[in-house]
C-alpha cells in the first residue's frame, strides 16, 4: 500500500468511492499524471480500518492524496490543493460571487447528501435496525431532496444554460457526476432532475470523466 515515490502525486482510492471519484475527475480534468493504490473498502474487513492504512489517515476515510511528502485528505480540501498548486485547467471561476455559488453547490453533495448516505452510514443502518429495504430508503430520501434543491438552483440561473454550471466543466461536476452515479446505483430516478441529467450526460461523454469512472479503475471487480 505504499508508494514507490513520493514526490509524485498519489491518490490513496477506491473504485466505487464517490469521493475518490471526484477527485480522480479533478486530477483528469487538470491534466495531471498520478499513481493510484487501491485501498479495498470491503476486503477483509475493510483495508481502510487497518493500521497500515489508519498510519496514513486517522480517520480510515479515502481519498488520501501524497504529494512531496504531505499527506491531504478530505476531497474538496484536496481539490482545492490541485487547483492552487497547479494552474492547469482552473476547477473554480475567477470571479468571486461565482467562485461562492460553485462551492454552495459542491459543499450541498459533500455536506448534505453524501454524508448521509456514504458506506460506512449503510453499515451502521443495516446493523442497528436489519433492514436493508429501510436502508436505501434512508439513502433515496435524502438524495431526493439535495438533487431538487440543486436541479432548482440550476434552472433559477439568469443565464438558463442547460448544459455546465460554467463555460466548461469544474469543480462542481466533479462532485455532481460521482454523487449521481451513487444514485442510480440504488435506483434514484434521475429522470426528476433532466437539468442535473443532463449535465451529467454531457460530462460522462468527456475522456476526464470516463477515465474517472468507477468502472474504469485498477481495482474495478465485476459485481
Amino acid at each position: 500500500m505504499k508508494p514507490e515515490d513520493t514526490t509524485q502525486l498519489t491518490l490513496y482510492s477506491y473504485w466505487r468511492s464517490s469521493a475518490a471519484y471526484r477527485v480522480r475527475c479533478a486530477l483528469n480534468l487538470k491534466g495531471l499524471s498520478y499513481q493510484v493504490i487501491p485501498v479495498n473498502l470491503v476486503r477483509n474487513g475493510g483495508e481502510h480500518l487497518g493500521e497500515e492504512y489508519r498510519a496514513i489517515n486517522p480517520q480510515g476515510l479515502v481519498p488520501v492524496l501524497l504529494h512531496q511528502g504531505h499527506v491531504l485528505t478530505q476531497s474538496m480540501a484536496i481539490c482545492e490543493y490541485l487547483d492552487e498548486c497547479f494552474d492547469t485547467y482552473p476547477l473554480l471561476p475567477a470571479n468571486p460571487v461565482e467562485r461562492a455559488s460553485v462551492r454552495s453547490l459542491v459543499l450541498q453533495i459533500a455536506c448534505e447528501i453524501h454524508p448521509v448516505n456514504n458506506l460506512r452510514v449503510q453499515k451502521y443502518l443495516k446493523a442497528e435496525y436489519g433492514d436493508e429495504a429501510d436502508t436505501v430508503a434512508w439513502m433515496l430520501h435524502w438524495m431526493f431532496m439535495g438533487f431538487a434543491a440543486i436541479e432548482q438552483q440550476l434552472n433559477d440561473r439568469k443565464d438558463h444554460k442547460s448544459g455546465y454550471y460554467s463555460d466548461q466543466p469544474g469543480l462542481f461536476e466533479c462532485f455532481l457526476v460521482p454523487q449521481v452515479y451513487n444514485a442510480e446505483r440504488y435506483g434514484t430516478d434521475m429522470s426528476r432532475f433532466p437539468s442535473i441529467s443532463q449535465l451529467v450526460s454531457r460530462c460522462r461523454k468527456l475522456p476526464a470523466f470516463k477515465d474517472a469512472a468507477p468502472e474504469n479503475q485498477p481495482d474495478a471487480v465485476s459485481l
